[in-house]
């Protein structure tokens, strides 16, 4: 069987948080997980990384249920385990500690047939920094409007 390719993006994460650092990690997860995240069943939209007993914990990540496992599926919204190493975790751990910061992930992607998690330390942003953003983003638009819409002269 032809692997599947599959990369589902957290769009809310890079409006809502600077992200300062980023790291892969591995994610344990059922077979009938597998299946529905390679059919792009998932919704990244409030999860969040949970440090626990020496751990990282992903949590509120909605990966649906997939309708061929029958009554062994899964449930939609259980916590999911990151797979780092120890050292890895414990940095992760005090970084998270420290004042305003947060684990998000940001992206759940395939390499070499095992699922991945591309997870952040960030920030989050303030109202005026979305607003911020926003609007160096209209400026952007406007200015490639008027550069494609400019006839090229002497040549």
């Amino acid at each position: 069987m032809a692997n599947t390719r599959f990369n589902i993006q957290n769009r809310k994460a890079f409006h809502d948080y600077h992200i300062i650092e980023t790291i892969e990690a591995g994610i344990a997860l059922t077979g009938s997980e597998i299946k529905s995240i390679r059919a792009g069943k998932v919704s990244m939209g409030d999860a969040y990384v949970k440090p626990e007993k020496g751990e990282l914990w992903l949590l509120n990540i909605h990966i649906a249920r997939y309708d061929a496992a029958s009554y062994l599926g899964h449930d939609p919204l259980r916590p999911r385990r990151l797979l780092l190493h120890r050292k890895q975790i414990r940095e992760l751990t005090q970084k998270s500690v420290e004042k305003g910061y947060t684990l998000i992930p940001l992206r759940l992607y395939n390499k070499e047939s095992r699922a991945k998690l591309e997870i952040a330390l960030a920030r989050g942003k303030k109202l005026y920094d979305k607003r911020e953003a926003i609007s160096e983003r209209e400026t952007r638009r406007t200015l490639d409007r008027v550069i494609k819409s400019r006839p090229v002269r002497g040549r």
